[in-house]
């Protein structure tokens, strides 16, 4: 692959800008634009640039599926436990004032960890659906494949003989 010297070398300079300036959105998410879903699909974007540029193997030996698996299920927890976190401590589901001493800090400290769940999930969801698309042109199923599946041009239909 080094007929891709240049993009490998721009690459490697912009994912680690991309995932910084992801990081940036997720915590200034409560004080301006942003938030857990546009870090999360930045910080996606930054994985995908990665597997395109270097390949989709090595992509997948960076962050195995279960270990996307298990991040998309930390941020569900994270996200559902905030909001078990509140109604434990007397207040309502996400009721964000009830989980510090101050109501201000609660709610600071709510939305920084729901956004940080979402984040973690949208991230890991958009990695998780891209791999399964990439791998599609790679052989592994061969239920896909063209041959296979039923003639659906607009002439055709399921009543009509076909000629032999």
């Amino acid at each position: 692959m080094r007929h891709h010297l240049v993009l490998r070398v721009v690459a490697k300079l912009l994912i680690p800008l991309i995932m910084l300036f992801a990081l940036y959105v997720q915590f200034h998410g409560d004080y301006g634009p942003g938030g857990g879903f546009q870090a999360g699909v930045i910080f996606g974007a930054a994985f995908i640039l990665y597997a395109l540029i270097f390949g989709l193997d090595n992509a997948q030996k960076v962050v195995p599926s279960g270990y996307l698996m298990a991040l998309v299920s930390a941020g569900l927890l994270l996200y559902a436990g905030v909001g078990f976190a509140a109604m434990f401590k007397g207040g309502n589901f996400l009721d964000y004032g009830v989980l510090a001493g101050d109501f201000i800090a609660g709610q600071h400290l709510g939305i920084l960890l729901v956004e940080l769940g979402v984040g973690i999930t949208v991230c890991a969801v958009m990695i998780v659906i891209f791999f399964a698309f990439a791998g599609r042109g790679n052989g592994d199923e061969e239920d896909d494949d063209i041959a296979t599946s039923p003639d659906l041009s607009p002439d055709s239909s399921p009543n009509s003989a076909r000629e032999v």
